[in-house]
């Protein structure tokens, strides 16, 4: 492998794009969401109608696309699900092409490898991961490998393994997984040849006593990694070696701002297109932090926070521009949109709001 820096900037900058939301379906909430974006705008186009995809991810190609199905039981079976759809990049709408078992109970991530030819899916109640081929047309097919998490955690509510996140690194040979039950993330090497998880020669990262991580992001320069925890209620940065798949953690820095004496527990995590900025919610403060990012050290300075209009921001998504984030507050049935300063990161409300029942995860689709 060369040892120049893989660089992962978007290539496609189009101010349009699809959006998909995907919402947990407990009330009016019908599933999946396609919205036009144009102009920092959106404009509902179709509904389809899921079990609880909670969680949902765009191959490569961009003429699938893949949700979660965060349930217990699916489809008369023990464990949750996963579906693949079409995608008519004319209209918007999904067709539902095939289902497969998740392995393992309440699967909430699910994303693709770097080729799209196969998902992985995390799964939050059994503490398991699976890996899932994907067919030329974008049918699933049988459930390839499995990796269960073994262990508990360091505080009383997490009494065994809780996989919140799975993500394949940019190189394509790695994948991580935020366990929140562990306090771990876990690593393995992945054979994108045959989708087969090994475990790596270092095979976790030990995170902090009761810190629960929950997601993790990588740089565009693939340089670092960083972590949001949800109970310790912090962002860690790591150094990334993606010749060795290893982390080596740098600085922890708190998503609350001083004086704050609320519950709060964070959610999602994403570094802006430019690399120069890294953002997390919090549920609880209801708000986003934002940090700077020293593309020389990887470390992280505090440029501020921003209200979110409502409450529990469980995940929110950057356009691919970088000029817009948009987070979707489950608590409030509402997606607010806010323009992103591209020199200090900071964020102000454009005062665009766009309802929608629990919206727990967006996807931009540039078209």
């Amino acid at each position: 492998m060369s040892s120049s820096v893989p660089r992962f900037f978007p290539t496609i900058l189009s101010k349009e794009a699809l959006v998909f939301v995907g919402s947990y379906t407990q009330g009016p909430s019908e599933g999946i969401y396609t919205y036009s974006w144009s102009s920092g705008a959106l404009q509902h186009l179709s509904t389809v109608s899921a079990v609880n995809p909670s969680y949902l991810a765009i191959e490569p190609g961009r003429r699938f696309l893949f949700s979660v199905n965060e349930v217990r039981d699916h489809d008369g079976k023990l464990g949750g699900g996963v579906s693949s759809f079409e995608i008519d990049k004319r209209t918007g709408s999904l067709t539902l092409l095939s289902q497969q078992p998740s392995l393992g109970g309440d699967p909430c991530y699910i994303t693709t490898d770097r080729t799209g030819r196969f998902i992985l899916v995390a799964n939050y109640a059994s503490g398991t991961v699976g890996v899932i081929p994907v067919e030329a047309d974008g049918c699933l097919d049988t459930p390839l490998d499995f990796a269960q998490h073994i262990g508990s955690g360091n505080h009383a509510r997490n009494l065994g393994p809780h996989a919140h996140c799975v993500e394949v690194d940019p190189t394509n040979r790695y994948v991580f997984v935020c366990d929140a039950g562990l306090d771990k993330v876990m690593v393995y090497r992945f054979d994108s040849r045959l989708g087969i998880l090994d475990p790596h020669p270092d095979p976790w990262v030990e995170a902090r006593r009761e810190a629960g991580p929950r997601h993790i992001t990588f740089h565009p320069t693939s340089k670092y990694a960083y972590v949001i925890t949800e109970s310790g209620t912090t962002i860690v940065a790591y150094a990334y070696d993606y010749n060795m798949g290893t982390l080596q953690e740098l600085q922890t820095v708190p998503t609350l701002p001083e004086g704050f004496t609320g519950r709060n527990s964070c959610a999602d995590i994403h570094v802006a297109p430019s690399g120069k900025f890294v953002y997390g919610s919090n549920r609880g403060h209801d708000s986003i932090v934002i940090y700077a990012i020293d593309e020389a050290t990887g470390k992280l300075t505090y440029v501020g926070h921003e209200l979110t209009q409502g409450r529990s921001p469980r995940n929110f998504a950057i356009d691919p521009t970088g000029a817009y984030l948009l987070a979707a507050n489950q608590s409030t049935d509402n997606i607010v949109t806010f323009s992103i300063d591209p020199q200090t990161g900071k964020l102000q409300s454009t005062g665009k709001i766009q309802q929608v029942s629990k919206p727990v995860c967006i996807k931009f689709m540039p078209i």
